[in-house]
C-alpha cells in the first residue's frame, strides 16, 4: 500500500492519518490564551505565523467568505475556488458509496465496487479525482488565508495594545503629577494663611467676625452653616 507520508508530495494540503486522526506534525497547533504579557503576544503572533506558511498557489477565483464564529461555510468556500455544485455532489457520492460498505471489506474490493457503480452512474473516475483535489487545495488555501489574517490581526492588535500601554503609562504619569501639585498647593497655602492667622487673632475673634458680618464680599461661615439645608 502506497506510503501516506508520500501523498504529500502529490496533494498540496494532505496530511497524514493515523489510526483515523490526524498527526500532530501535520496540523498547526492552536495558538495560547491570550494574555497581557508581552511574552504571550510575542508567542501569539509567533504561532501565527508558524501557521501562515508563506506565499501559496492562488487557490480562489473570488473573495472566500469569512468564517462565521469559526464556522467554515464549505460549499462557499469550494465554490469560490471554481468547484461548481456538480462536482461536489460527484465527490459527495463517493464518499457515500465509501460510507456504505462494511468496515470488513479488503480495500481491493472496495475500490472495485466503487469504481464500479461510479461508472454505471455515468460518472468518469478522473473527475472525481480532479474535484477531490481541488477540494483539498481549496480548503488548504482557506486555512493560510484565515492564517495570514489572523497573524495580522494579531500584528495590529499588539501595536495598538503597546500604544494605549503607553498612553495609559502617560496618563498615570499626569495623575501622579497633578496629586503631588495638589499637595504642595494645600501645604503652600496652609502655610501662607497660618501667617496671615497670627495677624487676625492679634485684633481678636469678636472684631474679626464683625468685620466678616458686615463685609459684602467676605462669606461668613456660620450664616452658611446656618443655611445649609438640615441634614447636609
Amino acid at each position: 500500500m502506497t506510503d501516506k507520508k508520500s501523498w504529500g508530495s502529490t496533494v498540496l494540503g494532505w496530511f497524514i492519518v493515523q489510526d483515523g486522526a490526524p498527526s500532530s506534525s501535520d496540523i498547526p497547533s492552536a495558538p495560547a490564551p491570550v494574555s497581557a504579557s508581552a511574552d504571550a503576544d510575542a508567542a501569539l503572533i509567533a504561532a501565527a505565523a508558524a501557521a501562515a506558511p508563506g506565499p501559496s498557489p492562488d487557490f480562489f477565483q473570488k473573495e472566500p467568505p469569512p468564517p462565521a464564529g469559526g464556522q467554515v461555510q464549505f460549499d462557499a468556500v469550494f465554490d469560490s475556488a471554481g468547484i461548481d455544485e456538480a462536482e461536489r455532489e460527484r465527490v459527495g457520492k463517493a464518499q457515500q458509496l465509501l460510507g456504505s460498505l462494511p468496515a470488513d471489506t479488503p480495500t481491493a474490493v472496495k475500490k472495485q465496487i466503487v469504481e464500479a457503480s461510479l461508472k454505471a452512474f455515468g460518472v468518469p473516475i478522473e473527475n472525481i479525482i480532479e474535484a477531490g483535489v481541488g477540494e483539498i487545495q481549496a480548503l488548504e488555501g482557506y486555512i493560510r488565508k484565515n492564517a495570514a489574517d489572523t497573524q495580522a490581526v494579531l500584528e495590529e492588535s499588539n501595536k495598538r495594545i503597546a500604544q494605549f500601554e503607553d498612553e495609559v503609562k502617560k496618563l498615570k504619569a499626569k495623575m501622579e503629577q497633578q496629586l503631588q501639585q495638589q499637595q504642595g498647593i494645600v501645604a503652600s497655602c496652609n502655610a501662607k494663611k497660618l501667617d496671615i492667622q497670627h495677624v487676625l487673632e492679634f485684633f481678636g475673634q469678636e472684631a474679626v467676625a464683625k468685620v466678616v458680618q458686615a463685609s459684602p464680599r467676605l462669606h461668613d461661615p456660620s450664616q452658611a452653616a446656618a443655611d445649609a439645608p438640615k441634614g447636609a
